[in-house]
């Protein structure tokens, strides 16, 4: 049974019990609370597991529940855990939302004396968001950062277009606000500058070797996964094709 581990003053995190080779460890589900205070702003409860979503009950009063985006292992607990404590839900996208108006560009909130800036990053999917929390100089990433490896663009949802504006987006926030990068899947990242700087080195070596791939008679995704991510588990190729197609769809609009 996964425990509580404080990271910082506000939050903390609960591992949901659903590892693989798309979540890593499992699915961080984060607890931001005010300290001294009692409810608790829940981030991402993660798959529908009724032992995890009763752990998380059970850490406080909950007074929000909030997605960092719609994907299963993030977002499908979010309506069992609303039956259990009655908190409203609240996301990007609209359908998501229960009782709570959704995330806009900027959105500064305030809930169970907890502050937080929702960013709007795309690209990922297209209703992938991250929370700031200034107090804590936290930034709550969801999937478009991981603690380990990179994400996919799960293209046709994702756009490259829009995850290359993300994290240069995020990079410019991190040199002036950031100390800490909480991500939905892996480990804690203390350096952020140096994480995002190694992201978007990572996408534009990933697009040069598309080129190359496509110069050298590649002739679809998939032939191009095989060249590329040859170094890569097989059992992610799938995953891998999604990101291909983003950055496929990429170079053509820009030819």
């Amino acid at each position: 049974m996964a425990s509580l581990e404080s990271v910082t003053p506000r939050a903390t995190r609960l591992l949901a019990p659903n590892p693989g080779p798309m979540t890593l460890d499992g699915t961080n589900t984060w607890l931001l609370r005010e300290p001294g205070g009692e409810s608790v702003v829940v981030v991402d409860p993660g798959p529908l597991d009724e032992g995890h979503l009763a752990r998380i009950a059970g850490a406080g009063p909950i007074a929000l529940i909030v997605l960092t985006h719609g994907h299963p292992d993030h977002a499908d607990g979010a309506g069992r855990l609303r039956e259990l404590t009655g908190a409203p839900i609240v996301a990007r996208s609209p359908e998501l939302c229960v009782d709570a108006a959704p995330l806009v560009s900027n959105d500064a909130r305030e809930v169970a004396s907890v502050g937080w800036l929702t960013v709007l990053t795309p690209g990922h999917s297209s209703d992938s968001v991250c929370l700031l929390v200034r107090d804590d100089r936290a930034l709550l990433t969801g999937d478009t950062v991981l603690g380990r490896g990179t994400t996919v663009v799960a293209y046709p949802d994702g756009r490259l277009g829009d995850y290359l504006d993300s994290l240069q987006q995020l990079r410019d926030l991190a040199a002036q606000d950031v100390d800490v990068l909480l991500p939905g899947h892996g480990p804690v990242l203390n350096s952020p500058v140096e994480v995002l700087d190694y992201y978007l080195r990572h996408r534009e070596e990933r697009l040069n070797q598309v080129r190359d791939a496509l110069a050298g008679g590649a002739s679809d995704a998939m032939d191009v996964v095989r060249r590329v991510y040859a170094d890569v588990d097989p059992v992610l190729w799938p995953a891998a094709e999604k990101s291909v197609r983003a950055q496929l769809d990429y170079l053509d609009k820009r030819a």
